[in-house]
């Protein structure tokens, strides 16, 4: 199975979180054996973004970081056990809202592809980049 990396590289709908990854350098981590819930927002909830953002936050790697990291969660989480809490704890260290009495909301995102397994842990694909606060 491939890991997280090679499952966004090859869905093609996540260019800008790829690229954003190898800008923050945190190809490294997602591909190491760890497992990780990752939530992934795909091209189109990047370019809901105010004009320029993505631009900016690449060329501030902290900032970039803290946000990319916001998306993810130590351990592999499907849909079935993220039903079971109000939140998450993300890698970033702050909480993320979760919400699946209506559907499947991560914070402010609305999960359009949940439960993508990877050899190191579980995508879901979000339809909004969230950010902290």
């Amino acid at each position: 199975m491939a890991d997280i990396v090679d499952i966004a590289v090859s869905a093609g709908s996540f260019n800008t979180l790829v690229a954003a990854v190898q800008a923050a350098g945190l190809v490294d981590t997602l591909k190491s054996p760890s497992p990780f819930t990752v939530f992934a927002p795909n091209d189109d909830a990047f370019a809901k973004l105010p004009p320029g953002t993505v631009q900016t936050l690449v060329q501030n790697i902290p900032q970039l970081t803290r946000i990319l990291t916001f998306h993810v969660v130590p351990g592999k989480l499907m849909k079935a056990d993220l039903a079971k809490v109000d939140s998450v704890t993300s890698v970033e260290g702050s909480p993320i809202k979760i919400d699946c009495s209506d559907g499947f909301e991560v914070k402010n995102a609305t999960v359009i592809a949940p439960d993508i397994e990877a050899d190191n842990g579980v995508i879901h694909v979000i339809d909004t980049v969230i950010l902290m606060g």
